[in-house]
């Protein structure tokens, strides 16, 4: 079979349910084996040749079309949800609209590291469509740890984002056994690493996690919020919808987990967190000065 590296491929074993990225070819036990990037999920895979299928552009539009689409729906409905934070907050600083003040807001900082450059784009792409401040870092997951801590020195963010690829190995232990998970300790410990630099939960709210990662590992390790609580696939936007809503509320105002996780792609199967706060600011006055 004709598989290159970066051919978009399937598995033949799950019906080709899920677009991959060939990004390495190796002979594992005897056998050529691709390692796979998934497309849309955050998911890390490898497969024996003949258990691949290089999906033909046909293909390729249909199962791309049907993401897009929720994508576009999630989308939506986070604006919705982003349009009504800004009604309440605007509610609030002009006395329930009785007072005109003249006020500016300030979002969230947030530091992103992803393991994958072309997620990482797409992330980049919608933090900017939504308005977040984002400074956005490839870095491996392996190397995430001790890259942490310099970062939150140079950048210091609100929010960090912690993620890249994962994947739960059954042939390696069960579910509750770190060294299963392909990337997770490696989440794990970036998240020690950034809770020691700022231990408290509100004043640093850290995402952690990517698809089937160790859900209750992260979140003991610090993490507000992460993946993936049953070990299901993550969506690779779902990410910045969560830390988006939090840069967008107020910091006097606690962020409900489901409000959070429910306009996202993948839902509670595979995000989860803890209550935490906001950490947008209301400021005033909004003044444009003569020589400006």
């Amino acid at each position: 079979m004709n598989i290159e590296i970066n051919d978009v491929v399937g598995r033949l074993s799950y019906q080709c349910d899920i677009l991959f990225r060939v990004i390495d070819i190796r002979m594992v036990n005897g056998q050529k084996t691709a390692m796979l990037y998934g497309e849309d999920y955050r998911l890390i895979a490898d497969a024996p040749f003949h258990d691949l299928k290089k999906m033909d552009p046909r293909e390729r539009d249909r199962i791309t079309r049907e993401f897009r689409n929720l994508e576009e729906q999630s989308f939506d409905l986070f604006k919705q949800d982003i349009e009504l934070l800004k009604h309440k907050q605007e509610y609030r600083v002009t006395n329930a609209y009785r007072e005109d003040y003249n006020y500016f807001q300030v979002p969230g900082k947030v530091l992103h590291l992803d393991g994958d450059p072309s997620y990482l784009r797409k992330c980049l792409d919608l933090y900017e469509k939504i308005g977040v401040p984002v400074k956005g870092i490839h870095c491996s997951e392996t190397e995430m740890p001790n890259r942490i801590g310099p970062l939150i020195d140079k950048y210091r963010p609100n929010i960090i984002v912690l993620t890249g690829h994962d994947a739960y190995t059954k042939s390696k232990g069960g579910k509750g056994e770190i060294n299963a998970y392909r990337h997770s300790k490696y989440f794990v410990e970036a998240v020690k690493e950034a809770r020691r630099k700022s231990p408290h939960l509100d004043q640093l709210v850290i995402f952690a996690g990517a698809c089937q990662s160790h859900f209750e590992s992260l979140i003991h390790a610090g993490a507000n919020f992460a993946s993936s609580p049953s070990r299901v696939n993550i969506h690779a936007l779902d990410p910045v919808y969560i830390v988006s809503k939090i840069c967008f509320t107020g910091f006097k105002d606690s962020v409900n987990v489901w409000d959070v996780i429910r306009n996202t792609l993948t839902g509670e199967k595979g995000l989860g967190g803890i209550e935490t706060k906001g950490v947008l600011r209301t400021g005033m006055p909004f003044k444009i000065t003569d020589d400006q």
